[in-house]
């Protein structure tokens, strides 16, 4: 069997890889190592669980609650609120774990399952490997110990989950937000109630699209991978600025007051300045990851902030910032970490944050992101390969040494297997859209040879 988690949790197409039978074994799988279920004498681990309002959430959520309960784990049902929200809820109340059902930006026949640990931490390697063998050996004929009686779960929904987690992204803000007209793009996803009543509270003028979700259209047309609904609406409402969410709220895009996009690099400049101004930028260090422009490294350089790198995956950005005890980390993507106040990538947490830095200074959000100047950059995906090849093929290692020649020294290319969909990224980033552009599309053609 191959390895089940991706660099986000156990994703897959609902009732086809991830099946009702799956979410209970791994949960119960979950339950024994995160909760260590039957370890200590009258304890009764608690779990936090909420989803994404995808269709399939329904009937996944159904058998995590049973493969929990099933364990002897009490379960605390939040509901549809986003993956930050599940890993709040799950350190404030002091949960043994934490599980939430979603696929992120994924279209909606996907589902996935992320577990928290204590404190709402997203897992190590280690803890997911233990799950993960655990799950089989059981899977294969080794029967569990089961609770019966009083020993088994109990089950309750827990609507105050939202309130709690809207009053914490307020109660973290430096200044509010009065004076300032938003425009929320919630991608029918997770946080279509959770981020317009957080920006509100705060004191901003809301307007939101991508807000009715129904099961079915998460992530279709709206949200952080689709701006083009935000870019329109902001400027037809002669807004501020726009935030757009994806899916599970974890990532953070916006777009300035003419439309133009603001990605996850500039964001985090933005917030390193903020947050080094506050005196809060431990180490005077922001991690990002290799993915990140060219741009924000020169940036970073030249306002004197460290910037340390990791691999893709906003864990591993979390990673060397609690080894390292930095404030401040996250991705091109949107994934943006304010350890201070968050353990996960937390997109409406990301989205008040900036649009506290423009209230408080009073400029526009395109003079703040104006800080770094991206290079051109140009991301192709290659489906249908063989992506556990990237790094052996020879042939391709061949031709990533062309690209860089070609390249020199103003640009640069990465390629990678994606850790949550079958596909090869191709980034090539160059002074000239043109010249990135070419290399890209070679690239792209050489890993289809190399590797189809």
């Amino acid at each position: 069997m191959g390895r089940l988690f991706g660099t986000d949790g156990v994703r897959g197409v609902a009732n086809a890889d991830l099946t009702a039978e799956l979410a209970l074994g791994l949960s119960v799988a979950a339950a024994h190592v995160l909760a260590e279920v039957g370890t200590f004498e009258g304890h009764r681990p608690t779990a936090v669980v909420g989803r994404d309002p995808r269709a399939s959430g329904e009937f996944l959520e159904a058998a995590v609650v049973a493969g929990l309960a099933s364990a002897g784990v009490d379960v605390l049902r939040v509901g549809v609120l986003p993956t930050p929200a599940v890993a709040y809820l799950t350190g404030v109340l002091g949960a043994d774990l934490g599980v939430m059902l979603s696929a992120s930006h994924n279209a909606m026949p996907d589902n996935g399952i992320k577990f928290f640990a204590r404190g709402g931490h997203k897992l190590a390697d280690e803890l997911e490997d233990r799950i993960e063998t655990l799950y089989e050996q059981h899977r294969t004929g080794e029967p569990w110990e089961r609770p019966t009686g009083a020993g088994v779960g109990r089950v309750r929904t827990y609507d105050e989950g939202f309130d709690q987690y809207v009053a914490h992204l307020i109660g973290v803000l430096p200044n509010r937000l009065d004076g300032l007209k938003v425009v929320l793009d919630e991608a029918h996803g997770a946080a279509a109630r959770v981020s317009p009543e957080a920006f509100a509270r705060a004191g901003a003028e809301v307007i939101t699209i991508g807000a009715e979700p129904d099961g079915l259209n998460i992530n279709d047309g709206y949200g952080s991978t689709h701006l083009d609904h935000l870019k329109a609406a902001v400027v037809e409402h002669g807004a501020d600025f726009g935030i757009a969410h994806d899916g599970d709220a974890d990532r953070c895009l916006a777009v300035d007051g003419v439309g133009e996009e603001i990605d996850g690099d500039q964001i985090l400049a933005v917030l390193a300045l903020s947050m080094r101004e506050a005196g809060t930028l431990r180490g005077n260090a922001v991690v990002a990851t290799v993915m990140s422009n060219l741009g924000f490294k020169t940036a970073m350089e030249r306002e004197g902030i460290h910037l340390v790198e990791t691999a893709v995956g906003d864990r591993y950005v979390l990673e060397s910032m609690k080894e390292h005890g930095y404030a401040l980390g996250g991705e091109q993507s949107g994934h943006v970490i304010v350890l201070d106040h968050a353990t996960t990538g937390d997109g409406t947490l990301t989205g008040l944050m900036l649009a506290a830095r423009v209230a408080a200074t009073g400029r526009s959000l395109a003079d703040l992101a104006g800080v770094m100047r991206r290079l051109p950059q140009v991301l192709i995906n290659v489906p249908d390969v063989d992506r556990s090849r990237v790094n052996t093929s020879a042939e391709l290692t061949a031709a990533v040494a062309e690209a860089e020649s070609d390249l020199g020294t103003t640009g640069r290319v990465l390629l990678r297997p994606s850790g949550t969909e079958p596909l090869v990224r191709v980034m090539v980033e160059a002074a000239d859209i043109e010249q990135a552009r070419a290399v890209a599309g070679r690239l792209a053609d050489a890993v289809k040879s190399a590797l189809g």
